[in-house]
């Protein structure tokens, strides 16, 4: 088994809801990322998966320390990332690298592209010396696809799927173990995610990188990942492998989001169930007790209102899953929940 680079332990991160004008006064808090535990290992892409509002953008921003955690801790290689003094972290910040969700927003119109790339090379100028960086800028825009000759040319004269080649090259500027890609293919079309998602396969194998794959579409998470972490409010419900998730989930909301997903075969649409959730998502500053799914679940009872159920194997499941009523499921037959 490949080392263990990055480590989520408990990490809990709440907003303040306050209220009043001049004297704010704090009346609750918005619980975006409540407790969450993860592993990431060397050479490994590991999926993050959830609705919108879930929780995995801001999980993704507290581990690259771009925001403070509430509690909890993420290690990088041993070392307690919020503990570090700023030399140190300055140091840490050029291994765990960021892709964002948004091509036309993360890049800076004002600047060329060989300004975006090489910037890094600013912040960090151990990493190529000052007259080595054009080169260095070109060599990146050709791994990720691009022309080099383009390195004068601005963000708006590329296309969505090129700017967002541009970012990836900007985060491979500094050579990182890790990158964590938020929703990377999701602002593109269905077409040209295929062709950024074979490029990070590509650069994953070329430079032994490991990514954490934020992403709603999982179809696309599939494509990358090695391992599966589904999220809903704020908590991890349920991991494994890619094939573990995908074809023996056991917790009801995974079993509700792959049922949700198209299938091409029409024979296979025929004989596929649908599980339709009713209700809408609570709201993360207000969360139910117990189980968070519960009042969207069609095998809630009262223990779910009473316990929060652990992340661990049970009887019926071979890997960890937040329920106390986990067990397979085959989806062969329409379910209303």
């Amino acid at each position: 088994m490949a080392e263990t680079i990055l480590e989520v332990r408990d990490l809990v991160k709440h907003y303040p809801v306050t209220r009043g004008v001049v004297f704010k006064k704090t009346v609750g808090h918005v619980k975006a990322v409540d407790g969450v535990s993860l592993e990431l290992r060397q050479g490994e892409t590991l999926g993050v998966v959830g609705e919108s509002g879930c929780g995995k953008s801001t999980l993704a921003r507290v581990i690259m320390n771009l925001e403070k955690p509430s509690s909890g801790a993420v290690s990088y290689k041993g070392q307690n990332v919020f503990a570090l003094r700023p030399a140190e972290q300055r140091r840490m910040r050029r291994q765990i690298q960021l892709v964002m969700q948004d091509p036309y927003t993360s890049l800076n119109p004002r600047m060329t592209v060989g300004d975006l790339i090489g910037e890094p090379f600013e912040i960090h100028p151990e990493v190529a010396p000052k007259g080595d960086r054009r080169r260095r800028v070109q060599e990146l825009l050709e791994v990720v696809g691009l022309n080099p000759e383009h390195i004068n040319r601005y963000p708006h004269q590329f296309s969505g799927g090129q700017r967002q080649r541009i970012g990836i090259a900007r985060a491979l500027a500094l050579r990182p173990d890790i990158i964590v890609c938020d929703e990377p293919v999701s602002a593109l079309d269905v077409s040209i995610q295929a062709q950024v998602m074979n490029l990070l396969d590509q650069l994953q194998r070329e430079f032994g990188l490991s990514y954490i794959f934020i992403a709603h579409d999982l179809s696309v998470v599939r494509h990358l990942s090695d391992r599966v972490a589904v999220m809903y409010l704020g908590k991890i419900v349920e991991t494994g492998s890619d094939d573990e998730i995908y074809e023996r989930p056991t917790h009801p909301y995974t079993q509700a989001l792959l049922s949700a997903v198209p299938v091409p075969d029409p024979t296979s649409r025929e004989n596929k169930a649908i599980i339709r959730l009713t209700g809408d998502v609570p709201s993360p500053a207000d969360p139910p007790s117990g189980c968070r799914f519960r009042t969207r679940c069609w095998k809630a009872q009262e223990i779910c209102a009473r316990e929060v159920p652990a992340l661990i194997e049970r009887k019926d499941s071979d890997h960890p899953s937040a329920c106390h009523f986990a067990e397979k499921r085959e989806i062969v037959a329409t379910h209303e929940a």
